[in-house]
């Protein structure tokens, strides 16, 4: 990770014929067949729970879900090359980075239902929930990298964000921090192509891991759609942050293949010809080429993908529609992270409130029309 070549990092082009490029192989070399395999069926996996997901979005029983169909080699060959002990900031699209790093598929679609202020328990998986605001998550991976080496932890942090909250300004002061602290953060931009309606020519006039050399640290791109080339570049970032190296910049070129969020309509901002052209790169599709091509591929094993997969999503599914509506008391659970007075008081205000309890809740005070 020197520099940014010419052209994205490959390994495994779109047909599933291998690239020779030594240096990147090398990094991932000991990937035998089952560990390809395995992370096919991540992909696999993953995809239908985006798809199940998007369903019940659409059928009202969320209120709202991010699809991240086109970028399962991004997210999981990204999250394969991570410690348990690394933690992950994510954005709002990363749900196959939360299956890879141990969140329950049956949490992610908490919050997305508005039953709770989260999907899951983040010191549990070592990853933060869904995060709303553009490119926060940046900072928040910066701090806690130089925290954690103030405290002696040899560990790296990874934010994913996309093209888009690379032109916020809390990523641009996010890398300033990191390469000025040596923190041990990899920047992880997803770049698929579309940040809501505004292309990707907008947000930058060069590729966006050229930014990382104004902050003295190395950039690379990478074909995102390409699962060995993502868990090649990955495991080569983790190594130095954890080596006391400091930051590095991935981007990773891939596309979204549906809408930025089920509240959008791609169709009003881009070309048919363009998602179709996308789709002939598609990320599954080329490790399966690949399995296929080197012997690995069996009616078995689809079999037993698909199934899998099929027995995810129906879970998914009844979980999301059996979760429990919270009762108005646990609005108050998770103000404080101990007992405070004030919560105590507050809780039972507003329960006497509801409840109607006679107190000073009854009636207005005197002279004051009700």
């Amino acid at each position: 990770m020197s520099g940014t070549p010419d052209y994205p990092v490959q390994l495994v082009q779109p047909d599933g014929r291998r690239v020779l490029d030594p240096e990147h192989a090398a990094l991932v070399a000991d990937v035998g067949p089952e560990q390809l395999r395995g992370m096919y069926d991540d992909m696999v996996v993953t995809r239908r729970i985006d798809t199940e997901a998007t369903a019940l979005q659409r059928q009202g029983q969320l209120g709202l879900w991010a699809p991240l169909r086109g970028q399962e080699a991004a997210q999981v060959g990204s999250a394969r090359a991570l410690h348990p002990d690394d933690y992950v900031f994510c954005s709002y699209r990363e749900a196959a980075v939360a299956y890879c790093r141990g969140v329950r598929p049956t949490d992610l679609t908490r919050l997305w239902r508005g039953v709770a202020h989260s999907c899951w328990d983040p010191d549990a998986v070592n990853m933060t929930n869904p995060n709303i605001v553009v490119g926060s998550q940046g900072l928040h991976a910066t701090g806690y990298a130089f925290a954690a080496h103030l405290d002696g932890a040899e560990i790296a942090t990874i934010a994913y964000f996309g093209d888009g909250a690379s032109s916020q300004g809390d990523i641009a002061e996010a890398l300033g921090f990191a390469a000025s602290w040596s923190a041990s953060v990899v920047f992880f931009c997803q770049n698929n192509h579309w940040a809501i309606s505004a292309p990707v020519r907008v947000q930058s006039a060069t590729p966006i891991a050229r930014r990382a050399y104004g902050y003295g640290m190395p950039g690379v791109q990478v074909d995102g759609n390409d699962l060995l080339a993502v868990l090649a570049v990955t495991r080569q970032a983790v190594a130095r942050a954890r080596s006391g190296g400091g930051p590095s910049f991935i981007e990773a070129i891939t596309y979204r293949m549906g809408p930025h969020t089920t509240a959008d309509d791609p169709t009003r901002y881009r070309s048919a010809a363009e998602t179709e052209q996308w789709a002939r790169r598609d990320p599954i599709d080329r490790i399966h080429r690949l399995l296929e091509r080197e012997g690995h591929w069996d009616d078995a094993f689809e079999r037993r993908v698909s199934e899998h997969a099929d027995a995810v999503a129906r879970q998914v599914r009844a979980a999301t529609i059996d979760l429990p509506d919270p009762t108005p008391a646990e609005l108050f659970d998770h103000v404080y992270a101990t007992a405070h007075p004030l919560i105590a008081e507050e809780r039972k205000e507003y329960t006497e409130y509801l409840t109607g309890d006679p107190g000073e809740f009854s009636a207005p005070p005197e002279g004051v029309p009700s």
